[in-house]
């Protein structure tokens, strides 16, 4: 018999969010294969704190400085190491003892954690799309110098990857990204001026965060999702399709040279990405649902409506553009999306605000990772501004 292989040892980054939540699922499923050393998460200590005490890592990180003594009072009986603060997650990532970081931290929050992390000399599990979309040349770059493998998390972007899995040497001619559509597909513009928070987070096939729900609601995922894409696979603009897959079953697919086509099928479920990252090269048995031809005996698709869904218009102009526009980009959805969520403002104004923003911005062709620090503060701050004002529309 094969000697038996040590368990592969997991940071998650955003251990109480939808991804991290269902990666500590997958490791409940493959405890043979996988074990916890460092968890993370922004400010939900009590779940942190349940976290920890089941998985018993090296350490945590509370990301709000506020908790930390609530955590570290009550993890002190496990001994669990316990850290504070955002320079804390980004040490932590370096610890001898971790070979794989999961980051599914949210937002812009998880750059600096992953450019530690690869540094480090650690495998990356990406599931944080805006690491890419921020800084995809300065990341990738660097990974490429520590000679640091980049693992896609996103359901699509794991779909390609495996698609391309035997395929190293053969050329892509272009990739084709699915999209369910989200809750509104079909709708009018007239009417999405009136659609409510409430509706815009029911999701028709995922269950994921709130600002990942309305970032599919908008096709801004969509967006984010063909920035990432490029970077990941090293693609044009050009190369990168969008279509509307209301089935969410084909993932994505693969085209090439010879105008074969590969896709990759599966339930919504994002514990399969998740697990094929961590695991990579390995299938893991699972006892997790399967798909059934019969109860889905069709499968659809049609273009998106971006005179409808202007976000998606708006992310694929910034990835033509490049430079830090992406990051002014990702900076301007962020705070848009927040503002939704408070409902300060409707869904249509997210994309007016963005769009403001991205007129307005200082352009940068080639930016520095200052550069682009300087440039999602400016436009967090150029929007917050704005919309104290009755003319940011102008």
């Amino acid at each position: 018999m094969p000697d038996a292989i040590s368990p592969k040892r997991i940071a998650i980054l955003g251990s109480t969010g939808s991804v991290g939540t269902q990666a500590l699922d997958v490791v409940r499923e493959q405890s043979a294969h996988f074990t916890v050393e460092l968890l993370t998460a922004g400010r939900n200590a009590e779940l942190l704190i349940a976290q920890a005490k089941e998985f018993n890592p090296n350490a945590v990180v509370i990301g709000a400085e506020s908790r930390y003594a609530e955590v570290r009072d009550a993890l002190f009986p496990l001994g669990v190491k316990v850290f504070a603060g955002a320079e804390a997650i980004a040490q932590a990532v370096q610890m001898e003892s971790i070979d794989t970081v999961l980051t599914a931290m949210m937002g812009y929050a998880g750059l600096r954690p992953t450019l530690a992390a690869i540094d480090a000399g650690k495998a990356i599990a990406l599931a944080n799309k805006e690491t890419l979309v921020v800084a995809g040349e300065l990341v990738t770059k660097r990974a490429q110098a520590k000679a640091v493998n980049i693992y896609p998390v996103d359901s699509e972007h794991s779909a390609i990857f495996q698609c391309l899995a035997g395929e190293w040497e053969n050329p892509i001619e272009k990739i084709v990204l699915t999209a369910s559509g989200g809750p509104f597909r079909g709708k009018s513009k007239a009417e999405l001026a009136l659609v409510t928070k409430a509706q815009a987070l029911k999701h028709p096939n995922w269950d994921m965060g709130a600002k990942i729900t309305i970032d599919s609601a908008s096709l801004m995922n969509k967006g984010l999702e063909a920035i990432e894409a490029k970077w990941l696979f090293n693609l044009r603009p050009e190369q990168i399709d969008i279509v509307v897959h209301p089935q969410s079953i084909i993932h994505s697919l693969v085209q090439f040279r010879d105008g074969s086509m590969k896709a990759q099928l599966g339930l919504p479920d994002m514990k399969l990405p998740i697990q094929y990252a961590l695991a990579y090269p390995q299938r893991l048995p699972n006892a997790w649902p399967r798909f059934d031809f019969t109860k889905v005996p069709a499968f659809t698709f049609e273009q998106p409506d971006r005179e409808a869904f202007p976000n998606l218009g708006l992310a694929l102009a910034a990835m033509e553009r490049g430079g830090n526009a992406p990051c002014v980009l990702n900076a301007a959805n962020e705070i848009a999306v927040e503002l939704f969520l408070q409902e300060r403002i409707g869904f249509l104004e997210m994309s007016e605000l963005i769009s403001d923003r991205l007129a307005k911005a200082t352009f940068v062709p080639s930016p520095t990772l200052e550069d682009l620090e300087a440039s999602d503060a400016e436009t967090r701050r150029a929007a917050h501004e704005a919309m104290n004002s009755p003319q940011w529309r102008s």
